[in-house]
């Protein structure tokens, strides 16, 4: 299975923001939308991700406050990627070895999407899910004249 995979059954749906949006109008878009985090992008370009990490970094570094702080101040800049063809294995060391979980999905410069842990965990169970249901119906589907071979 690949990233690309993952991408077709995820939807399309994607939440950016510039660095230089308040880190507080970026709390709200992310609490609105129930999401765990936002691609920050300049110029067309992905310049870093923010993400609840980043903002509960900030929460205690300021007593509490996020402030009149901007995203470019509190971002990710060098956040890690991957590509529609990376494989799901992949990701996944990726994930834990990195300690990352959302990973934005690049093909060339364009921005794909973004896939998280929990996206990445979720094809892992549905796809071994058909892989034991194909098991389970071939193995009662086994034909009898090999049983007999046997």
């Amino acid at each position: 299975m690949r990233v690309s995979d993952i991408l077709k059954v995820k939807g399309n749906t994607l939440f950016t923001v510039t660095p230089d949006t308040a880190l507080s109008d970026a709390i709200d878009t992310m609490a609105a939308h129930d999401i765990g985090s936002l691609v920050v992008m300049e110029y067309g370009d992905l310049v870093g991700m923010l993400t609840f990490r980043e903002i509960i970094l900030t929460l205690h570094n300021n007593g509490g406050s996020v402030g009149a702080a901007t995203i470019r101040k509190v971002m990710d800049d060098h956040p890690l990627t991957c590509t529609p063809e990376t494989d799901v294995n992949e990701v996944r060391r990726m994930m834990l070895e990195h300690h990352v979980r959302y990973l934005p999905v690049m093909e060339k410069r364009q921005l794909m999407g973004v896939i998280s842990f929990y996206d990445v965990a979720k094809a892992v169970v549905e796809e071994q899910g058909f892989e034991n249901r194909m098991l389970k119906a071939y193995i009662r589907d086994w034909p009898e004249q090999q049983e007999e071979a046997r």
